[in-house]
């Protein structure tokens, strides 16, 4: 891990108190990013060989797309790692657009309540980074009223966008 990158995953593990698993998923997409910095034209086949070089266990990517599963524990927190893994690829790596897709409706409206500012489980909770610019969270109730590209003044915001299976993509 570069200097800065460990500093990204030191401030995100102790603001967002993970647990070790989730610390260490977030090192893994560390790692992963330092090799394979986030960019849209890479080379599928060559991104595998690398990951398998520093992860043996990762045989296929099952998508047209670099894909990775973190599996965890029920109960161990999934969706506060969401929220970890879009803070750091933010200030890493300056990305600003997210897409968080759920198996269910059950779980679509647990993410939506848990990606709203001030809820009792808000996954950015102690991010100041956002304690002021929240992250918009688009979905599929809102994206034709133009959430997130109306009435930003030209500032570029973090957006999340959420959708359930069942949703019209």
């Amino acid at each position: 891990m570069s200097a800065e990158t460990t500093r990204h995953v030191n401030a995100i593990s102790n603001r967002l108190s993970l647990r070790p698993p989730q610390r260490r998923s977030l090192e893994i997409l560390d790692r992963i990013a330092e090799v394979l910095p986030p960019r849209k034209d890479n080379d599928l086949q060559a991104i595998l060989e690398i990951i398998r070089s520093e992860f043996p266990t990762v045989s296929d990517f099952e998508r047209e797309f670099p894909s990775l599963c973190f599996a965890l524990a029920t109960g161990v927190g999934k969706t506060r790692l969401m929220g970890a893994f879009i803070t750091y690829l933010y200030l890493a790596y300056d990305l600003r657009n997210f897409f968080v897709l759920a198996p269910n409706l059950t779980i679509y409206n647990k993410l939506i309540a848990d990606f709203t500012p001030n809820s009792l489980k808000y996954v950015f909770k102690g991010i100041s980074e956002f304690a002021i610019d929240p992250p918009i969270i688009v979905t599929g109730d809102n994206y034709e009223s133009g959430v997130g590209y109306s009435g930003t003044g030209g500032r570029e915001m973090v957006q999340t966008r959420a959708w359930s299976v069942s949703d019209k993509l």
